[in-house]
């Protein structure tokens, strides 16, 4: 079987948009006859008839029109394929797993509209260990651990303390802050793909019992039902406020580093900008 070609299914479309091989030619910028040989190539390669043609009409097979539909999704597609390839000036795509950049989030993005119009920021929330970058799903990305796949670069642009979320009701709510001895004997909510917290934080005849979860929604529900507490980055507290749970600093937990990361042998061309402004958003916040 010949290889189709995008030229023969965009003739295609044409013809079927157009209703004639004369208006089809005139809309792509060819010839009739060139019009005529594309589409029989066509037909040839997938060995079926695709239109029906009469005096007065050219109307899609019913083939045709599985084809016709066909075409015009693959060529959407690699309409969008060529606008991600060559979008980079134009728009910034910065995944995160849980909370963006928390307090920062909206003077982020108004401070980043205002100085850079011509670039459109999306802020994207991927729950993987590389918040997207890895999966294509953005650009850049926040993450709150250090990257180990050797593809990625990252720097350090800001710190944020470091909070537990407990029930509105638990005892230690009642505290303003709390220490991580108070926790020992918790069952502790982690999620170990992309969370900031695991059991070594405490010293080994110290440490909570370990529960699993996936997706911070999942997470505030169980914390907010008491069935276990969850320690997090203070951008957290900032992102999610949730009826029912409160927030309290772990006054001897060491921060949490807010990292920009990417990939390291195609920095996106906005990559500069982007952490000098999370730098200075995290420095004078």
């Amino acid at each position: 079987m010949d290889e189709v070609e995008l030229r023969q299914l965009r003739c295609l479309v044409a013809i079927v948009d157009e209703g004639t091989f004369t208006d089809a030619a005139i809309a792509l910028g060819v010839s009739q006859a060139a019009v005529s040989r594309t589409l029989a190539g066509l037909e040839r390669a997938l060995g079926v008839r695709l239109l029906r043609r009469t005096s007065r009409e050219v109307a899609p097979t019913a083939t045709g029109m599985r084809v016709v539909a066909q075409a015009r999704r693959v060529l959407a597609d690699v309409a969008a394929l060529v606008q991600e390839a060559t979008s980079g000036h134009t728009r910034l795509r910065i995944g995160y797993a849980w909370s963006a950049v928390g307090g920062h989030t909206v003077a982020f993005q108004r401070r980043w509209s205002s100085a850079h119009p011509g670039i459109d920021l999306h802020l994207v929330r991927v729950n993987t260990a590389s918040a997207g970058l890895g999966e294509g799903g953005c650009d850049l990305a926040v993450v709150r651990r250090p990257l180990e796949d050797r593809r990625f670069d990252s720097a350090i642009v800001g710190l944020e303390r470091r909070l537990c979320a407990m029930a509105a009701d638990d005892p230690l709510a009642r505290r303003r802050s709390v220490r991580l001895a108070d926790l020992t004997g918790r069952t502790l909510l982690v999620d170990r793909r992309t969370g900031t917290t695991t059991p070594e934080l405490w010293p080994p005849d110290t440490r909570p019992t370990v529960e699993e979860t996936h997706d911070v929604d999942d997470w505030l529900t169980v914390i907010a039902a008491g069935r276990g507490i969850g320690v997090t980055a203070e951008s957290t507290a900032n992102q999610y406020p949730r009826p029912g749970i409160v927030y309290r600093p772990v006054r001897d937990a060491e921060p949490v580093a807010v990292r920009l990361a990417w990939w390291r042998d195609d920095p996106h061309p906005a990559l500069q900008a982007v952490l000098e402004l999370l730098t200075e958003l995290y420095r004078t916040g």
